[in-house]
């Protein structure tokens, strides 16, 4: 009896009326919100945890370098496939069916990853886990906006956002403790086991938030689309370091991979263009307006039917169409493609150019994590005052500074300089990833803050993906051009290296310069923070204060 009523408990539907009361989360709410933010957390610390783990996986299996960080890059590209899949699934299934299928699927490439032979078997493992974790970000992202007001949005991102941003700073740290003490396996042990606990307590304690459409239908023509299209893009990049550039192993998946992003996008804009079409068919019949179906009469019963059966695309790239929205996804993207490249790139020098160890190395990353906590939650907090421009300012300068400091290091850097310069990095992260990831979509309509959070969840994550072999084929092409140079021999190949390094940082430097531009020039209008609303702000302020000594 008990049981069955704790399970209609958990089918129930939370309003917003349900979930914040006076100011807080009920406690059924804050429950649930707790229990996607740590899924949240897991999948996104298990993202990055196999960096410090890289150069051990690299040498049991006898593979490159390049061949090995698909071990990170898969993660993050299943990730950014299965982001816009989310817009639907939030449609056609509750909360509850999409987290606690998502745990069994990333229980399940857990355990594979752990047993496999093989490193195809580790790689499938992997790929399962992402499958898993795909959609649980934009899940937590899409129930935060529908519960919190706009006021306190800011506050609460900056909270949850911890999950995405800090934990896969933290993940390198414990995945290089691990491998030293019981071997890399061990990592995919415990992630075993956190999702089958995961899995029992979304089962028990989880509650729905917003209603689902069993009607709803997804468009997986465009998903195969998305997978050759990105995938094959890379797959011809990271073939890079074995063929020739003029080899058909090169070129062939990159003109796949392009045709098929080309191909997605068109099919998406044209998607877009039907959808909205029958949605003002639908709405224009509803309020009597004369409307032609093309059959030169009133629209017959089955036409509407047909419109409203309508289904949304995949992605909506319609909301790009907001300036605000743009620059926010293209400084989010920009932001994390050298975010995850540098943290596979680093662990390499520190392990494979300086001798040490994997938990060193997980060491040496730590304080960039507990730095970027801290200016996480408090960039979220300072966004409600101030506003998205100041904050993110503050933020991809520092982020600019820690990044060209950190292209200094060399064979004889005293090896903490890496850690100081990782925290400044860290700290710049997190004043800048949250906030304007959360300013853009507020500039968004209510009705488009789904399809805008696939869409910057998903370039996010693409860029991502695609940072970490784009520099590590880079770092190694300059390794190489080095090396060469230095007559070559296995004496002066750390040198080379460290030389590829420091290029590959500077790099990044770079994106990160362009970064500041987007902020300094593009991040302007409603919430942005501009000095003439501050202003705006202070002299409210002032006159509030001022009618209140009167009134006294």
């Amino acid at each position: 009896m008990a049981g069955a009523i704790s399970t209609t408990r958990s089918n129930t539907v939370l309003t917003q009326e349900d979930s914040y009361r006076n100011g807080h989360l009920t406690k059924a709410a804050f429950i649930s919100i707790a229990i996607l933010t740590f899924i949240t957390f897991v999948g996104n610390f298990t993202q990055l945890q196999l960096s410090a783990a890289l150069p051990t996986i690299v040498s049991e299996f006898g593979i490159s370098v390049t061949t090995g960080q698909w071990l990170t890059s898969i993660f993050q590209l299943v990730m950014g496939v299965m982001v816009p899949l989310t817009a639907f699934l939030t449609r056609r299934f509750s909360t509850r069916q999409i987290v606690i299928a998502s745990m069994a699927v990333f229980t399940i490439g857990s355990l594979l990853a752990w047993l496999g032979s093989s490193f195809a078997l580790v790689l499938f493992g992997r790929l399962l886990e992402a499958v898993g974790t795909g959609v649980m970000w934009p899940v937590l992202q899409i129930t935060v906006f529908s519960i919190y007001p706009l006021s306190r949005r800011g506050m609460a991102m900056g909270t949850v956002g911890m999950a995405m941003s800090v934990a896969p700073a933290i993940g390198p740290t414990i995945g290089g403790w691990q491998t030293d003490m019981n071997g890399w396996r061990s990592i995919f042990l415990t992630l075993t086991i956190i999702g089958g606990v995961s899995l029992i307590v979304a089962t028990l304690w989880l509650r729905n938030f917003g209603a689902n459409d069993k009607n709803a239908k997804a468009d997986f023509f465009s998903v195969g689309l998305s997978i050759f299209g990105f995938g094959g893009l890379m797959f011809g990049f990271t073939n890079i370091e074995s063929y020739d550039v003029a080899h058909p192993m090169v070129w062939a998946p990159m003109i796949i991979g392009l045709g098929g992003i080309v191909w997605f996008v068109l099919r998406q804009v044209r998607g877009a263009r039907r959808f909205n079409e029958a949605a003002r068919f639908v709405a224009r019949a509803k309020m009597g307006v004369a409307v032609d179906d093309g059959t030169g009469t009133a629209p017959s019963a089955e036409a509407i039917a047909r419109a409203k059966a309508t289904q949304p695309p995949l992605l909506d790239l319609g909301v790009l169409r907001n300036r605000s929205f743009t620059i926010g996804t293209l400084c989010a993207s920009l932001s994390f493609f050298a975010f995850s490249s540098i943290m596979v790139i680093m662990p390499l020098y520190i392990q494979d150019d300086r001798g040490y160890s994997a938990t060193m190395s997980g060491l040496i990353m730590l304080p960039g994590a507990l730095g970027q906590a801290i200016s996480q939650f408090l960039g979220g907090k300072t966004l409600d005052r101030l506003g998205a421009r100041p904050v993110a300012l503050i933020g991809s300068i520092t982020l600019l500074f820690g990044t060209a400091m950190m292209s200094t290091v060399s064979a004889d850097s005293w090896i903490w300089w890496v850690s100081i310069w990782q925290f400044v990095r860290q700290i710049g992260m997190g004043f800048v990833l949250m906030p304007i990831t959360t300013w853009s979509l507020n500039c968004l309509e209510p009705s488009e803050v789904s399809a805008g959070s696939a869409v910057t969840n998903t370039a996010r994550q693409i860029a991502g993906a695609v940072g970490a072999p784009v520099l590590v084929i880079l770092m190694e092409t300059f390794t190489d051009m080095r090396h060469a140079a230095l007559g070559g021999g296995a004496e002066t190949y750390a040198a080379a290296n460290i030389f590829g390094v420091q290029w590959a940082l500077r790099i990044s430097a770079f994106l990160v310069l362009c970064m500041v531009v987007l902020v300094l020039f593009g991040v302007k209008g409603d919430g942005a923070g501009s000095t003439r609303d501050l202003t705006h702000r202070a002299l409210a302020r002032a006159r509030a204060q001022h009618e209140a000594h009167r009134g006294k």
